[in-house]
């Protein structure tokens, strides 16, 4: 099979997942195929010998009073579901595509999902996903009572959602867990709503921990193959405990039902977000104003970097809170505080478990010499700032680009690639700008040129070079190959 090309990581890629609320269900009816009869055996029926494996009857009866079905209403213009493929029914890609069908008229939605109360005065936890753009909600309880609820806060990052109902002061709850815990082939049980059908537990194993499936920038999920299925969003993934470990948010599904690939928002990130909802109705996250990226071999190298360990910094936003403690672009955070950072979303939850106003102790290495800085956190701007494209072209030939200068900003623009070229190959198109080249800032094609020169006069084997698109940036190591 041939190895694709590689692109620049410059936008965040397409969900893996299927969320898991479903819309309103269409009766179901479960056939068995038509067998042969079996001849009657004489004599007594023989009980079959129980197979070997936990039990979790008195599990499920101890925290199955606690797990709600979650009942949305909204409003939607559609055209009719029908079209769309089954796979996407019950998911919020079905809104999306809804939305764009031509005829469209108004349309009465209706959802359902799951989740489960954590405080006996009405607190429940369910996904954003769930209830984010419900017009309203109800929960149905275990003992069958329909009552109307309460929105408190919702977190599109984390998918997590924090409702309120009035029942009294005597509600059956579960509580959290410790998921940092949680081991790979622990048994876990799930419990919810799926397709509609009320109070379902599945069971089965933590399959892997710390999956990114590209759902948000905190993405830390645990995966199971307890099945579960759309309508199970919002749901509790339990330890043989009796403790919320995960909330489940999502599956990957050809078929739009369950294949054993299942993903829960680990319970302790879902905690400190439920706490903030409950406290304000809202989640506040320093920001640092960075762009980062995972460092391989390839990168460390052209860094002159010894190892790749740490998280590059691919851009600074201008005037953020880093650039104002000299952060620079092709620094390498190896640490926040005392919590290493191995992979971007380390940094990424290390920033954010921190509010806007306070400091972090940031680690680095700089030039590959270590250099710690002090950053003040900020709040996170709603937009970012693109670059726009330059005209006038420069030549480089022999890595596959044509460069042109930014008439509307820093750096160069690369203004043609030829298709078969090492810029092509490492994923480098038309309307990127490169903002630094071999570790200096670019103000015009030439510095890119001259940065190329220095490089393979050093004998080096790749230069590295930030680049932007759409507003992100990212350092890519392009090779220094004839081509």
């Amino acid at each position: 099979m041939p190895t694709p090309t590689r692109r620049v990581k410059l936008a965040a890629t397409g969900a893996l997942a299927l969320a898991l609320a479903t819309t309103a269900l269409t009766p179901w009816s479960f056939r068995a195929e038509a067998q042969p009869a079996a001849p009657a055996a004489p004599g007594t029926a023989i009980a079959l010998p129980r197979p070997a494996g936990p039990d979790f009857a008195d599990l499920a009866a101890r925290v199955g009073p606690a797990v709600v079905r979650v009942t949305v209403t909204g409003h939607a213009r559609v055209q009719g579901v029908a079209d769309l493929p089954p796979e996407l029914r019950g998911t919020p890609f079905e809104r999306f595509f809804q939305q764009r069908m031509q005829g469209e008229r108004p349309h009465r939605t209706m959802g359902q999902g799951s989740g489960f109360i954590i405080d006996p005065s009405g607190y429940v936890v369910t996904n954003n996903h769930v209830v984010g753009e419900a017009d309203s909600v109800r929960i149905e309880l275990a003992d069958g009572r329909d009552l109307p609820a309460k929105v408190i806060g919702t977190d599109p990052k984390t998918d997590i959602a924090l409702l309120k109902i009035e029942a009294g002061n005597n509600l059956p709850t579960v509580k959290f867990g410790d998921s940092d815990r949680t081991r790979v082939g622990e048994w876990v049980l799930a419990m919810g709503n799926p397709f509609g059908l009320g109070g379902t537990a599945t069971a089965g194993i933590v399959s892997a921990r710390g999956r990114s499936i590209g759902a948000g920038p905190y993405d830390d999920f645990i995966q199971t193959d307890a099945p579960i299925n759309p309508g199970n969003s919002g749901g509790p993934l339990f330890n043989t405990a009796g403790e919320v470990v995960g909330v489940n948010a999502a599956i990957f599904s050809p078929s739009g039902g369950n294949v054993g690939i299942g993903f829960a928002v680990p319970a302790n990130l879902a905690q400190s977000v439920v706490e903030q909802l409950r406290a304000s109705g809202k989640v506040e996250r320093g920001w640092l104003g960075v762009s980062m990226q995972k460092l391989d071999g390839e990168l460390a190298s052209a860094l002159s970097l010894q190892e790749s360990k740490g998280v590059l910094i691919g851009g600074v936003e201008r005037n953020g809170p880093a650039a104002k403690a000299g952060v620079q672009p092709g620094d390498v955070v190896t640490a926040v505080n005392d919590r290493q950072v191995v992979l971007p979303r380390d940094l990424a939850e290390a920033v954010a478990g921190v509010k806007p106003g306070g400091s972090v102790t940031l680690h680095l290495l700089r030039d590959g010499k270590p250099v710690t800085q002090s950053v003040t956190l900020g709040q996170a701007p709603d937009t970012r700032e693109a670059r726009a494209n330059g005209e006038e072209r420069q030549s480089q030939a022999n890595l596959g680009l044509a460069l042109a200068p930014n008439e509307h900003g820093e750096g160069a623009v690369v203004a043609q690639v030829r298709p078969d070229s090492v810029a092509a190959e490492q994923g480098l198109e038309p309307g990127d700008v490169i903002l630094r080249a071999g570790g200096k800032a670019v103000r015009g094609p030439r510095d890119v040129v001259e940065a190329v020169g220095a490089a393979r006069h050093d004998g080096k084997a790749a230069i590295a070079l930030q680049v932007e698109r759409e507003g992100g940036r990212a350092f890519i190591a392009l090779p220094l190959k004839a081509s």
